[in-house]
């Protein structure tokens, strides 16, 4: 009889979904156990491995959870989908980056060593999880600014597994305010407003923070709007974080090149807290000099790290909203953030990839690569040697 009840529970459960469904599964298999390593697959071939073009989307085949909803499996570093694009300037899109990011990242797996890093971000101790996406309200952004806000201030509040190798280094507890330990968050956006949520979020944990800014544009413009809400967009949201007191004014931009309306803009981001690498600083002082700037101006503060995808040359990243000629190289981008490892990292996001623009998804791709950076990036104490291969130290420019 109660065999009966669950079959007509579970039958009922599938009807209700209206598809295919675990119960349907479920309903299969009950009292009839299957030795699967007795069926021809698994007696010939073994497990069903996920190719890099197959399996379930996850960023480079990491476990899975929809975290906001499961708190069963702590992590270290998380990677969050903030699917948001409604305060755009131009091209919309983004909302569909964190999707291209995790696609771009098929190819990559737990073999994650790389001459660049030296090691694996894997190899590093801490465990990583992709929580999936936040469901974003994609018709009223007061509601999904908050929606983000709540749901990074949910994770960063999560107990952190602690490592799961002795390589496992403890870094946020030190810059926390309660001297605990928290998850470090990765963000897949989405448009560059969502870093005002996070940055609210991370000011609960840490007080205000310094901002590494990579990006073609300043975002500090003057909130302009006759709402509250209208103010608010992808290029005013550091203004309103600075209104908020949200962050240290020991921030930095990198890769500026946007058109302004005059040196005016300058000032008033100054005021804001920011000193600005430009994209043309690269070739004037070259890339360690470049590097050494930003570690000077960050110092020992905690710092987040958010990275416009436009802040690479359109011709090597063009799904983006806002494009703008004569950006940095994918590689270089990538050296800058290698030179960075070993600061007081809280966080960090890429964003701004906006997939209906790109070709062969090669922004997202390159999204996913530098992605794979900040997994390195926020494990080391110190940024890796240079590669030696045929090379003397009196090589080295």
């Amino acid at each position: 009889m109660i065999d009966m009840l669950i079959i007509a529970l579970l039958t009922l459960s599938a009807a209700v979904n209206g598809h295919q469904s675990d119960a349907q599964y479920r309903l299969s298999s009950i009292g009839n156990v299957i030795d699967i390593s007795e069926e021809p697959w698994t007696s010939k071939y073994g497990a069903q491995n996920d190719l890099g073009y197959t399996g379930p989307l996850s960023f480079s085949h990491l476990p899975y959870t929809r975290c906001l909803e499961d708190a069963s499996k702590p992590f270290d570093i998380g990677l969050i989908g903030f699917p948001f694009d409604t305060t755009t300037s131009y091209r919309p899109g983004a909302r569909f980056g964190p999707a291209a990011i995790r696609h771009g990242s098929r190819r990559q797996s737990s073999r994650g060593y790389t001459l660049t890093w030296g090691n694996s971000p894997y190899g590093l101790g801490a465990l990583m999880l992709d929580c999936g996406d936040v469901p974003l309200s994609a018709y009223d952004n007061a509601k999904a600014i908050d929606q983000m806000e709540v749901a990074y201030s949910t994770l960063l509040e999560r107990p952190v597994k602690g490592g799961i190798s002795p390589s496992y280094k403890s870094r946020t507890a030190s810059l926390a305010k309660d001297g605990k330990e928290h998850p470090r968050i990765i963000t897949l956006g989405g448009d560059h407003t969502i870093v005002l949520p996070i940055l609210r979020s991370l000011h609960k944990v840490y007080g205000p923070v310094s901002v590494i800014h990579f990006d073609a544009h300043l975002d500090t413009w003057a909130p302009r709007g006759t709402t509250a809400q209208e103010e608010i967009t992808h290029g005013s949201f550091f203004a309103i974080a600075a209104r908020e007191n949200l962050m240290t004014n020991t921030s930095i931009h990198a890769g500026i090149r946007c058109q302004m309306e005059g040196a005016g803009d300058i000032e008033h981001d100054d005021t804001v807290g920011f000193q600005v690498i430009s994209t043309d600083d690269i070739d004037d002082y070259g890339i360690t000099r470049v590097v050494q700037k930003i570690r000077e101006r960050i110092g020992n503060s905690p710092v987040y790290l958010s990275l416009d995808i436009d802040v690479v040359d359109p011709g090597l990243a063009p799904a983006t909203g806002t494009p703008e000629a004569g950006g940095w190289t994918t590689r270089e981008v990538k050296r800058i953030i290698r030179g960075l490892a070993g600061l007081n990292f809280v966080g960090a996001d890429i964003v701004e990839v906006a997939p209906a623009y790109d070709h062969a998804d090669i922004t997202g791709i390159a999204a996913a690569d530098i992605v794979h950076d900040f997994l390195n990036m926020l494990q080391l104490d110190e940024p890796p040697k240079p590669h030696v291969g045929p090379f003397r130290k009196e090589d080295l420019l």
